[in-house]
């Protein structure tokens, strides 16, 4: 692939190192760039250059020769309130050793995958002043789960629990309200309190083969 001076013919055979002017990024990947003397050259983006170049920033070309001709860094950006690193395939950050990646924003942090989201690691915290949560649907396997807070609200469709053993304990009102409430138990049910009301609007039936009172 050659590449050459598109406006101003130049007779430079050896190494090319210029500063220039972004003007258009074209369809085959190169870059139209023009040159402090007015030249407009074509070259690629260097495998160094991870922040991608924008229309009107001011690049570094440089290169053996005007055929083998690579834009290497942004010097200064347009908008610098706007970067993005970019990669042409995978890209990984990587700490040597047992250093520490850290990735900070004074605003907001956005993490997008557009197919997955995958997170790993040994030890995980999560500390939010607020968050929401929102999913079409969330699968957890947990070994231990321990949730301790003042307020715990649900709101749900139906609730559907399986356990061996379960264990409640109200220190002050335990309240519940349903349209038809069904307790079963396969060998013994126990109501006790210091004071035990059972009350029916039209039918209390107390019914076994034995019934004890007293």
């Amino acid at each position: 692939m050659n590449v050459v001076s598109l406006h101003v013919a130049t007779n430079e055979t050896g190494p090319i190192q210029l500063l220039g002017k972004l003007l258009a990024p074209r369809a085959d990947g190169q870059f139209e760039v023009e040159g402090e003397k007015g030249a407009t050259w074509l070259c690629r983006r260097a495998a160094s250059c991870l922040l991608r170049p924008e229309v009107g920033d001011t690049v570094l070309l440089s290169g053996p020769d005007r055929f083998r001709l690579f834009l290497i860094a942004v010097i200064e950006q347009v908008d610098p309130r706007a970067s993005c690193i970019e990669a042409s395939g995978d890209l990984t950050l990587s700490s040597i050793g047992k250093g520490t990646v850290s990735i900070q924003s004074d605003s907001t942090l956005l993490l997008h995958g557009a197919r997955t989201l995958e997170l790993r690691a040994e030890q995980a915290k999560c500390t939010v002043d607020e968050m929401q949560f929102t999913a079409k649907s969330a699968d957890a396997t947990v070994g231990h789960l321990r949730i301790i807070g003042k307020i715990l609200e649900s709101v749900t469709d139906r609730i559907f629990q399986m356990t061996r053993t379960a264990l409640r304990l109200v220190d002050e009102v335990d309240q519940v309200r349903a349209g038809h409430l069904d307790h079963e138990a396969q060998d013994t049910v126990r109501i006790h309190g210091q004071h035990t009301v059972v009350t029916g609007k039209d039918l209390v039936k107390v019914d076994a083969a034995q019934i004890h009172m007293g």
